[in-house]
């Protein structure tokens, strides 16, 4: 337990599926608590009315309990600083921003958005920076009555120091940013709604977080925040300013930032198709961290003990579907016999499986299910694996009919319904010396001989072991998948 002191937070909006960038930061942030042995604060920033959702809410806390990222402190947990939807926290946020207005911290601003863009647009022309140029900053009494007697509103601006601010971020090292850079900001709207540049900061200093990691896309707001930071020290409202930790941009397809519109960017998507929890989570950490030079698959117990926020590189990292997949299909073989056949359940079962629910054999199942467990890269690839077991009759696949009935095929395929009718169909490998020794009668070796025997029985020219599987489906329901084939061989 290298710091038990350690806060962290993750703090999404409830605004659709769940983002793989934004499972990225749950991540590290879980893992960077549980290594040290900290505290993992879970906060919903629902004050958004138009875009956040109770559906999204309820998805959020699925998502993170299926992947086992679970929270300390947060909805369902509860805790000390609870309540943990920002929907619900409104008062404090006006208490905070009243304090910061009595204290000279923020003042009323009462520019029409017409003229802010009138004067961005003058300072562009001028070569000068287009941030807010404090013309509220100073208003007398008269002035704010005379705005106010004309029918403007006013929003809160947080008043900026006239001095650079300096950091040093986990992740990036030691940063400076110019005031001229990091102008003056609202916190709160016209109708009193207050900013996410006003809540999310309070919420960190009320639950005490002593490391803030999220997203690179967030670095230019720091400053802000470590400014507004002092003024709530000063105010007796925080205890101390958090490190910050700025996580490296997740990559799509044409080196552009993943988005939610991208395909692979859905965590639903990873679900449905049947990723482990630990595959995924094991592919995540690899965008801007590494385990070791030599090792890219792990168990989460070895990620939380190795996890160092100070190890996370800066630079973009590059989403790889090939890399997630066949990092998964590692995950799968290392499962044990038995929580492979649990796991893969959901797909034998409709709405997955194409076969009638009456027909799934559970006994059946276990008996193939130690030679499908290394075929896998997700679990949903186990339905065309072994639909040859539960369905009637096995799916007709065209261009594996075409690949293997090739000329002549017929005359093998009676050759090696005569052999396999006297093999012994408790062995595997008598099947395979009765289909060896009908290739050899036709002068074709086992892989050209067995492709017209695995067509016919399971509809596929690729898939399981061909005699263990044609073991378990049992040799009355083989032999007449053979002789289908030559009726339709023959027709």
């Amino acid at each position: 337990m290298a710091n038990a002191n350690v806060r962290v937070r993750f703090c999404p909006s409830p605004t659709g599926n769940p983002h793989v960038g934004l499972v990225r930061t749950a991540l590290f942030n879980w893992a960077f608590a549980r290594h040290n042995g900290g505290t993992m604060v879970f906060r919903i920033e629902d004050t958004d009315a138009a875009r956040d959702s109770e559906e999204s809410y309820n998805q959020l806390l699925d998502s993170l309990r299926w992947l086992g990222l679970d929270w300390d402190e947060g909805p369902e947990a509860g805790g000390p600083h609870a309540p943990y939807r920002q929907s619900q926290r409104m008062d404090l946020y006006r208490d905070v921003a009243e304090k910061l207005l009595a204290g000279g911290y923020a003042y009323h601003c009462y520019c029409t958005p017409l003229e802010l863009e009138a004067r961005r647009d003058a300072a562009r022309a001028a070569g000068k920076p287009s941030g807010y140029d404090g013309k509220c900053r100073e208003l007398s009494a008269e002035q704010k009555a005379a705005y106010g007697a004309d029918g403007r509103t006013a929003i809160v601006r947080f008043r900026m120091p006239d001095e650079p601010i300096t950091f040093t971020d986990l992740v990036r090292g030691e940063l400076t940013f110019t005031a001229d850079n990091v102008p003056d900001y609202g916190i709160v709207r016209a109708n009193g709604a207050p900013l996410y540049t006003l809540v999310n900061p309070v919420d960190d200093a009320l639950m005490e977080i002593t490391h803030v990691l999220r997203g690179e896309d967030l670095l230019s707001s720091t400053p802000r925040q470590i400014a507004l930071y002092k003024a709530l020290i000063e105010l007796g409202i925080a205890k101390d300013t958090p490190a910050f930790g700025h996580l490296p941009y997740v990559m799509g397809e044409g080196n552009k930032k993943l988005s939610k519109r991208d395909p692979e960017a859905s965590l639903n998507v990873y679900r449905e198709r049947g990723f482990l929890p630990e595959g995924l989570l094991n592919y995540l950490s690899l965008l801007g961290w590494s385990f070791s030079a030599d090792q890219d698959v792990f168990s989460v117990a070895e990620l939380i003990e190795k996890f160092d926020i100070a190890d996370v590189n800066a630079n973009p990292a590059r989403f790889d579907l090939k890399k997630a997949e066949a990092i998964n299909a590692d995950h799968i073989r290392r499962l044990d016999v038995k929580a492979f056949t649990e796991a893969c359940g959901p797909w034998l079962r409709a709405p997955h499986a194409n076969w009638p629910a009456e027909n799934f054999d559970q006994a059946a199942w276990e008996a193939i299910a130690p030679y499908a467990q290394t075929r896998l890269t997700v679990l949903s690839d186990i339905t065309a694996n072994v639909d040859f077991l539960f369905l009637d009759t096995p799916v007709e696949d065209e261009a594996s009919w075409t690949k293997a009935m090739k000329e002549g095929s017929d005359a093998l395929l009676r050759t090696a319904r005569e052999k396999l009718a006297d093999a012994d169909w408790t062995s595997p490998e008598s099947l395979k010396n009765a289909v060896l020794a009908a290739g050899e009668e036709h002068g074709l070796k086992l892989g050209k001989a067995q492709a017209p025997v695995r067509v016919a029985v399971t509809g596929r020219t690729v898939g399981l072991p061909l005699f263990e599987s044609m073991e378990i489906l049992g040799r009355e329901r083989a032999l007449s998948r053979i002789d289908a084939a030559l009726a339709k061989l023959t027709a």
